[in-house]
């Protein structure tokens, strides 16, 4: 069997898929480290260091101590709302998971991406599935019974609302300049100019509108602790507060790779460094990934250095700011598509 008969195989698909599954569940916890490690050098203190070198199984002693926590569920919560919600929340992640490609490998010439499937609108079938998250937001504090909780869903819908129009505007923007709504063909079209550079404005409004649609700091007013206690996950604890907890870094990777693939040109290198058969296989992916984490240095950084908005300056900044910006953008790309450019 060829190999590029093998990539195809729905049997290479599924395990493939598992074990997608299983990088992103490593990658969230290098990120929580990582995360923690570049907060502390931020704020001049000490980080996690007394668990292994650089206190990296810190998170593996978290892990445990979730794992070994009491399970307490509050009396007068909707319980099966509460114990599902968690559930929904990483759904949510794991649908994501399905589409979008975690880099690439040429062989002879042909570029295969290393994705579980190949969707013909993957685009926006992300975009969809990743509003799931939002209802298990809900869930969690709906069925909670804790006022502050609800007040933090009531939160997130306000800005999921009014950070998706402009998002998805920028989604359409970057479709309409590639001729398709699949993530493959996206990266692809941007070979060998980036949309960055294409559309900068459509990148700024992307990338502000996915830290608010990811409820990154200074967009976490839905459990800002000052005001909320924790807000939506406030009565969770041990492993369903860690899987809520988790599902926000995954979310982290798989919105940095987003970036990437939408305007940072994906895993496209020039043909010259992609010629030998063992380049072809490490570097578009290495490429990809290397990528990646720059986009998500820049989100942990600006969450350790700006300080959070209120509420009502989060709402005006997407409707007042990004939605025409992102308008103006959606008119430039249609010029360019007319003039052929």
């Amino acid at each position: 069997m060829e190999i590029p008969e093998i990539l195809f195989n729905p049997w290479v698909r599924g395990i493939l898929g598992l074990c997608l599954m299983g990088a992103i569940f490593i990658g969230a916890m290098i990120a929580v480290w990582f995360e923690r490690k570049l907060a502390a050098d931020i704020q001049q203190r000490h980080g996690p260091n007394r668990v292994g070198p650089h206190g990296i199984f810190q998170l593996v002693a978290d892990a445990i101590k979730l794992f070994t926590k009491e399970d307490i569920i509050p009396s007068n919560a909707d319980k099966l709302l509460f114990v599902f919600a968690p559930i929904v929340l990483m759904g949510s992640v794991f649908l994501m998971l399905v589409a979008i490609p975690f880099g690439a490998v040429i062989i002879s010439g042909e570029t295969y991406p290393i994705a579980a499937t190949d969707m013909d609108i993957s685009i926006l079938y992300v975009e969809a599935v990743s509003a799931i998250s939002v209802i298990g937001i809900f869930m969690s504090a709906y069925s909670s019974n804790n006022k502050y909780s609800l007040l933090g869903a009531f939160r997130n819908f306000a800005r999921m609302i009014g950070y998706e129009v402009p998002l998805g505007i920028c989604i359409v923007s970057v479709a309409i300049m590639a001729g398709s709504l699949n993530i493959i063909d996206i990266a692809h079209a941007q070979h060998p100019l980036w949309f960055i550079i294409k559309q900068p404005i459509g990148f700024i409004v992307f990338f502000i509108a996915l830290m608010a649609d990811m409820g990154r700091l200074p967009f976490d007013q839905n459990e800002s602790e000052e005001e909320l206690i924790a807000g939506w996950i406030t009565e969770y604890t041990g492993m369903r507060f860690g899987l809520g907890f988790f599902a926000e870094y995954i979310h982290l990777i798989l919105g940095s790779m987003l970036v990437v693939l939408l305007f940072l040109g994906g895993w496209n290198l020039p043909e010259m460094l992609t010629t030998n058969t063992i380049a072809g296989i490490i570097l578009p992916t290495a490429f990809f990934l290397g990528k990646v984490a720059i986009v998500m240095l820049a989100i942990i950084m600006i969450r350790w250095a700006v300080p959070r908005f209120r509420i009502d300056q989060v709402v005006d900044l997407s409707w007042k700011r990004l939605l025409p910006l992102s308008l103006l953008n959606l008119g430039w790309v249609i010029l360019l598509a007319l003039l052929g450019v």
